[in-house]
């Protein structure tokens, strides 16, 4: 199994793990999700669970950003203020990835709508 494909089955186990629980949750009722704290804490939970994903994405696409741009700067080192120009706009987009989904994180856990 290539690298690639690993990746997808990963994820797609990723995604089983976290959505299957939730098929249980639902079917308990409207009862169950009346009590404030719970829903603060499964906003929480999920806040967390998407800081997790977004880290590990950007981190792996960081990585990845990095490691192209060294070797395009070893194989043309005259290149090298470009390929260092573009990375560093590069990484800074892929860090919006985590920043936002931090922003979104904050704003679910500290600003509550009325239910």
């Amino acid at each position: 199994m290539s690298r690639t494909n690993g990746l997808f089955a990963l994820s797609g186990l990723l995604i089983l793990v976290v959505l299957l629980p939730t098929t249980t949750a639902w079917a308990q009722g409207a009862e169950a999700a009346t009590n404030s704290s719970d829903v603060a804490m499964w906003i929480a939970c999920a806040a967390a669970f998407g800081m997790a994903i977004a880290s590990a994405v950007c981190g792996t696409a960081q990585g990845r950003a990095v490691a192209s741009a060294c070797e395009g700067m070893a194989r043309n080192p005259s290149a090298g203020g470009q390929i260092r120009g573009s990375l560093i706009i590069g990484l800074v987009l892929i860090e919006s990835l985590a920043i936002y989904t931090l922003l979104i994180g904050l704003v679910l856990i500290f600003l509550r709508w009325p239910a």
